[in-house]
């Protein structure tokens, strides 16, 4: 399995431009239904709640699983996370706001559910920007193991956010989903971390 993992993972990576390519692609040949600036942006979202779970799972799959070619896929993982993250901050300034920055501010000030995705993205920022090699030399390992903890915080208003927006609607079906797994990766996480300290398991970097 390592070696089919170390194989698949560029191919893997570079396909995972394709949801984002396809969704871009519906917009501009208005074939997303009704309100396709709307599709996107959401679509833009689901995506990015996808990768924040594939992104978590990484540490406990390849723990449980013994598959431990799978820590060579969480960096691009949280890159592609965070860029899809970014797309759709801009798909929602751009197509929503028409990129008027008072309209945005009024929009982040009146509605409290862009506030919490808007601080979401900002915090993914510093852990893209970390990701690399040179970056956990420069901070230290311990130094960049607690600042890319900033993860949960990412989930937790990940969820809010995606609650928040499901809510006008009503459909609360796949908030659900997301909030059982994300609330399952970050309990396994727990409980990693209170092995370690009690020093039944050794210590696992990476997010």
């Amino acid at each position: 399995m390592d070696r089919w993992l170390r194989v698949a993972k560029p191919w893997a990576l570079v396909a995972l431009a394709g949801p984002a390519l396809w969704l871009w692609g519906l917009a501009l040949a208005d074939r997303l239904g009704a309100n396709p600036a709307e599709a996107l942006i959401r679509g833009l979202g689901d995506w990015t709640l996808r990768l924040l779970c594939l992104t978590l799972a990484v540490s406990p799959l390849r723990r449980i699983m013994g598959w431990t070619a799978l820590a060579g896929w969480r960096r691009g993982l949280g890159l592609w996370t965070c860029g899809y993250a970014l797309l759709h901050l801009v798909a929602y300034a751009w197509l929503d706001q028409g990129w008027a920055a008072h309209a945005l501010l009024a929009d982040v000030v009146e509605r409290p559910f862009i506030l919490v995705g808007l601080l979401a993205v900002l915090l993914l920022l510093p852990l893209a920007a970390t990701s690399f090699d040179a970056a956990i030399r420069w901070l230290g390992a311990g130094r960049w193991r607690r600042l890319h903890r900033v993860v949960y915080a990412v989930a937790g208003l990940a969820i809010l956010h995606f609650f928040w927006v499901r809510s006008g609607k009503q459909l609360y079906g796949d908030v659900i989903v997301y909030a059982t797994v994300l609330a399952a990766l970050l309990g396994w996480r727990v409980w990693d971390a209170v092995s370690r300290a009690r020093g039944r398991v050794p210590a696992a970097t990476g997010r």
